[in-house]
């Protein structure tokens, strides 16, 4: 039982400070002492700093994807589901005080394309896209795929910019701007 309480203490640890400071500039012995764990503990749950870098992108992957699923599936217009998730971005970013997507920030100290970080990454952006897809799909249910696709494509690259832009600028208004035009462009398809 101590175990889980380890590893869920080094996850959390390694959750706060990844994301305050970024993967590359947190150390192993860093996260072993703030964690209060001994090396060998550490390294009985996280076989490396990977392995657990790893390990939070996917915790951040499921937060999100429990968020994405319920807008998705709750009743409404498809146009007012584009704006909950932008709002939804706006609160996190301000809560996290504008880090930005762990995803990206952790994406742009990777080397090893390969690297099963890399390919998280990869993972976690694709399934992004694919949620603004099937955002399109109800929005122009109609369509031939290729439109509704390009539909999702154009929401997501919104949703990338705002991201990037607010975390830059430390300021909300990219993500205001993007839930405008995505509010828009989901009603000109609609309408």
């Amino acid at each position: 039982m101590a175990k889980d309480g380890a590893r869920d203490r080094i996850l959390a640890t390694a959750s706060r400070l990844f994301h305050e400071r970024g993967y590359s500039e947190v150390g192993i012995n860093e996260i072993i002492e703030s964690s209060e764990t001994a090396k060998a503990t550490f390294y009985h749950h996280f076989p490396s700093k990977q392995s657990l870098c790893q390990a939070w992108l996917q915790s951040v992957h499921d937060h999100w994807e429990e968020i994405r699923r319920s807008i998705l599936d709750a009743p409404g217009a498809p146009s007012d589901k584009v704006a909950n998730f932008f709002q939804e971005l706006g609160q996190i970013m301000t809560q996290s005080q504008f880090r930005g997507c762990p995803y990206t920030n952790t994406a742009v100290v990777i080397s090893e394309p390969e690297s099963c970080l890399a390919k998280a990454v990869q993972s976690h952006k694709l399934s992004l896209r694919d949620f603004f897809r099937e955002l399109a799909a109800q929005i122009t249910p109609e369509a031939p795929p290729s439109e509704m696709d390009g539909l999702g494509d154009t929401l997501f690259v919104l949703y990338s910019g705002a991201t990037t832009e607010a975390q830059n600028l430390r300021t909300l208004w990219p993500v205001e701007v993007a839930t405008a035009a995505a509010v828009e462009i989901c009603r000109r398809h609609n309408g």
